[in-house]
C-alpha cells in the first residue's frame, strides 16, 4: 500500500508528540500519575484542547538503544490506535518499566486503556 493511500486519521503527526524539555517537566511536576505493571504515566489537563499529546522516556537501564527505540515504537503505535479515545485535552507522559520489554502489544494497549481510565476520559 502506497504512503499516501493511508488515512489521515490513523496518521501520528508531529503536533500529537510532546518534544520540549520544557513541556515534560510541567507534566512532571503538575500531572496526574497513574501506573500500571507495563509502565507509568503522567496526565496534566490543558486548558487550550488543541489535541492529545503523548511524550516517551525510556531510561538507559533498561537497554541499549535498539531495545529502547523498540519500546517507544510499540507505545506509541497502541497510542496512535487509541487517540480518539483521549480526549483532546491531555498531554501525556509515558515511563516504560523493564516489563514492557516482553509485554505482548494488546497488554500495552490494556495498560493504556487504564491510562485512559484513570486520565478523566
Amino acid at each position: 500500500m502506497p504512503l499516501c493511500a493511508i488515512e489521515k486519521t490513523s496518521a501520528f503527526p508531529r503536533s500529537a508528540r510532546i518534544l520540549r524539555s520544557a513541556d515534560f517537566r510541567v507534566v512532571y511536576d503538575k500531572g496526574t500519575r497513574v501506573t500500571c505493571p507495563l509502565f507509568a504515566a503522567f496526565c496534566l489537563e490543558r486548558p487550550d484542547r488543541s489535541g492529545v499529546r503523548i511524550g516517551l522516556t525510556v531510561p538507559r537501564a533498561i537497554g541499549n538503544a535498539v531495545v529502547r527505540n523498540r519500546i517507544k515504537r510499540r507505545i506509541r503505535e497502541a497510542f496512535r490506535l487509541h487517540r480518539a479515545e483521549f480526549g483532546p485535552q491531555w498531554d501525556i507522559v509515558v515511563n516504560p518499566r523493564r516489563s514492557a520489554l516482553t509485554a505482548a502489544f494488546d497488554e500495552i494497549e490494556r495498560g493504556l486503556g487504564k491510562v485512559i481510565q484513570k486520565c478523566g476520559h
